[in-house]
C-alpha cells in the first residue's frame, strides 16, 4: 500500500577524497534526517568520493554488489529502517579505463532494489569560469530508464546532467513516475544559472515531486559546486532548500496533493506527442 503522507530528505555534502570521512559525514546527516522522521533519504552524486579529477574514481571503483560503499548503503538503510538512494558510486566495467556512475536504491531491509546508471555525461567547456569536463573519457553511459515501485509511489531515478533532457522524464512519466530523485554535483556557474529553473520545470511539466540532493561547497580539485539541495512539489513550490553547507533538507510529501493536482489540472492527459 502506498503511503499518502511521509517525510523525505535530501542530504547536501561537500565531499572530498577521503572515503571514510565522507561516509561518516553522510551517516551523521542521514541519522539526523531519520531522527526528524524521514523515511526516504537521497544522497548526492559522488557522495563517497570527489577527487581531483574524474579519472581518480577508478581507484575506488567497486564490483557490482560488492565493496565498502555498497555495504555502507545496505547497512545504514537496514539499521535505520529507511529507503535510501545512494547518490552515485563508481562501478567497474569490462574496461579498466571506464566505470559506470551507478545510482543505487536500497529498501528498509538493506536490500538493493534497483540500479540506475547515469545516461547523460557532462562533456562541456565552461569558458566563463575556465572549467572543462569530459566525463565520457572515464564514465560509460547507461542506457536504461529506471522507474520502480516503492511504498511512497513510483520513483524515477536520474542523475545531475540528466536534468537537462526533458524527454527522459517524459519517457519516465510514461512508466508511471510520480516522484523523481536527482543526486547531483552541479557546478557553481551552471547551478546559479539553471538549477532552480530546471528543477521546478521538471516538477511542473511532469506534475511530480522532485527530490534533488546536491554537492555544495569547495572540493579538492578546486571545483566549487552549487548546493541548493531542494524538494519541490508538483506545482513547482519549493518545500525545503539548503542553500549552502552540509545538512539534510527535509519536507513532508503529501501524495493526496499530487493526486489532486493531476486530477484538477490534467495537462498530462492533454499530451499529443509521446516519447518512444
Amino acid at each position: 500500500m502506498t503511503e499518502t503522507l511521509f517525510k523525505a530528505a535530501c542530504i547536501q555534502l561537500a565531499s572530498g577524497s577521503n572515503v571514510n570521512a565522507n561516509l561518516l559525514e553522510a551517516q551523521r546527516l542521514i541519522e539526523h534526517a531519520t531522527r526528524e522522521g524521514a523515511r526516504l533519504v537521497v544522497l548526492p552524486e559522488n557522495f563517497a568520493y570527489m577527487g581531483a579529477k574524474c579519472q581518480d574514481m577508478l581507484k575506488i571503483s567497486e564490483q557490482d554488489n560488492d565493496g565498502p560503499i555498497q555495504h555502507f548503503l545496505s547497512q545504514i538503510s537496514q539499521k535505520l529502517g529507511i529507503w535510501l538512494v545512494g547518490g552515485t558510486i563508481p562501478i567497474t566495467t569490462d574496461s579498466k579505463q571506464k566505470l559506470r556512475a551507478a545510482c543505487l536504491l536500497y529498501d528498509d531491509k538493506g536490500q538493493r532494489v534497483v540500479r540506475y546508471d547515469k545516461m547523460h555525461l557532462f562533456d562541456v567547456n565552461l569558458v566563463e569560469s575556465d572549467e572543462q569536463y569530459a566525463e565520457s573519457e572515464t564514465i560509460e553511459p547507461g542506457d536504461n530508464l529506471c522507474v520502480v515501485d516503492t511504498p511512497f509511489g513510483k520513483l524515477g531515478l536520474s542523475v545531475c546532467y540528466d536534468l537537462r533532457f526533458p524527454e527522459m522524464y517524459r519517457a519516465m512519466l510514461d512508466q508511471g513516475m510520480e516522484l523523481l530523485v536527482l543526486p547531483a554535483a552541479f557546478t557553481a556557474m551552471t547551478g546559479a544559472a539553471h538549477w532552480d529553473a530546471l528543477l521546478r520545470a521538471r516538477a511542473i511539466e511532469n506534475l511530480s515531486f522532485v527530490l534533488a540532493a546536491a554537492q555544495g561547497g569547495f572540493h579538492i580539485s578546486g571545483r566549487k559546486t552549487w548546493g541548493h539541495s531542494m524538494i519541490v512539489d508538483p506545482w513547482g513550490n519549493k518545500l525545503a532548500e539548503q542553500t549552502s553547507g552540509n545538512g539534510p533538507v527535509i519536507a513532508e510529501i503529501n501524495r493526496e496533493f499530487l493526486d489532486a493536482t493531476r486530477r484538477n489540472f490534467p495537462s498530462l492527459q492533454h499530451r499529443r506527442i509521446h516519447c518512444k
